[in-house]
């Protein structure tokens, strides 16, 4: 049955208007984005399609180019205007983070490092640079590759924290291998980081460590 034929009240942009975006599922938001299926499939139908075989919107964000494209109904114009949006909300997200107290908003930090972090392949460390109010004055990647102690040189964040003239750090790391646990490497270098920027009176306020769709704080849980 195509979206037209269904009563108003249940179509996802009607719904949306009606209720808001809240209330619409994945598949659903995600319908309105492609806008029309393919022959025997809705929008919707389409879109569940999609959310199902990436697993979760996370994945459908980190799909590459070919693997999207290769979908029926789908293309390179739709895969540019996925990944303008993802964009969008990252830098959104980025603007939000920056307007105020760090600590404040923390969702706004959760969701900019997710958007940012979770679909790259490989480990990427990242510093949010913070004043003496807790207002965000950068956030920079500093380091790639498999994060040890000894790949993560405090040295060098050390150094980027005077930089800046920072008064405290929120750093983050994915896990490509989509498990958001932290390692033993991940609590020493935890350790070694807090330890140095004591030395220059650079607080350490939180880390998180993003794998898919999770995303684990040490500040939570109480290991800072």
């Amino acid at each position: 049955m195509a979206i037209t034929d269904w009563a108003e009240g249940e179509r996802p942009r009607e719904k949306l208007l009606q209720r808001g975006a809240a209330a619409l599922s994945d598949a659903e938001l995600l319908a309105i984005f492609l806008r029309t299926g393919v022959t025997g499939k809705s929008a919707v139908d389409l879109a569940r399609d999609l959310v199902q075989r990436f697993g979760n919107l996370t994945g459908l964000f980190a799909a590459r180019e070919k693997e999207f494209c290769e979908i029926h109904g789908l293309g390179k114009a739709k895969y540019v205007q996925l990944q303008a949006i993802v964009e969008m909300s990252r830098r959104a997200l980025k603007e939000e983070m920056q307007s105020g107290d760090a600590l404040n908003s923390p969702r706004a930090v959760r969701e900019y490092l997710q958007l940012s972090l979770r679909a790259r392949q490989q480990e990427v460390f990242v510093a949010i640079f913070l004043d003496a109010q807790h207002r965000v004055i950068a956030a920079e990647e500093l380091f790639q590759g498999t994060l040890t102690q000894t790949s993560v040189y405090p040295r060098e964040v050390v150094k980027r924290a005077l930089h800046h003239n920072a008064a405290a750090l929120i750093f983050a790391h994915n896990h490509p291998s989509g498990v958001a646990e932290p390692s033993d490497s991940d609590r020493l270098l935890t350790d070694a980081l807090k330890n140095s920027l004591l030395l220059v009176d650079v607080r350490v306020l939180d880390h998180f460590i993003v794998a898919g769709a999770g995303c684990l704080s040490f500040a939570e849980k109480g290991m800072l």
